[in-house]
């Protein structure tokens, strides 16, 4: 197997699940949320709409593999209205996602790994007037694709919700 516990523990996962492709629940609900634009990244980033494709298009490459690494990692917040500390999170989970990258890139020859949310990699992002700086370091959006995460979390069998006062973040790598 080479998702090895102990490892991927160590790059900062906290929970995480294997799940064929075909138990992904895709919503278009989801994706209007996005191009409703309620979290601000929707025509930003080429890691977010519509850069990433359409709502079918999403679904069709993300069907063509036919496994699924969940994973998740939980942060701690001094109460439920610590912004600082969600973005703190945020920041984090996507040096669990790079970390995951630079495992995986040794074992796996085709992948895909989404991340929560857009990117956040450069202060300004090139979208729409120029390629991505960092291709290859490129996490398209979850929820970009469309993907109900609670419902990835149950298939995982990994809690969705990690207690009072914590932040989650999910990341999905199909192989």
């Amino acid at each position: 197997m080479i998702f090895q516990k102990s490892l991927l523990q160590e790059i900062g996962i906290y929970q995480y699940g294997l799940i064929d492709t075909k138990q992904i629940i895709f919503s278009g609900e989801v994706r209007r949320l996005c191009e409703g634009n309620v979290c601000r990244n929707y025509g930003t980033t080429w890691a977010c709409p519509p850069a990433i494709g359409t709502f079918d298009e999403c679904k069709e490459k993300s069907l063509e593999y036919d496994m699924a690494l969940v994973f998740n990692a939980k942060y701690n917040l001094e109460d439920s209205f610590d912004y600082e500390g969600m973005l703190f999170g945020h920041k984090e989970f996507k040096k669990v996602c790079d970390n995951l990258a630079s495992l995986v890139k040794e074992k796996l020859t085709d992948y895909l790994l989404l991340s929560n949310e857009g990117c956040i990699r450069c202060s300004n992002c090139t979208y729409p007037h120029y390629p991505c700086r960092f291709p290859e370091k490129l996490f398209p959006s979850v929820e970009g694709f469309g993907i109900r995460i609670d419902a990835l979390a149950k298939s995982a069998n990994i809690k969705y919700i990690n207690g009072e006062n914590t932040v989650t973040y999910f990341g999905l790598l199909l192989y």
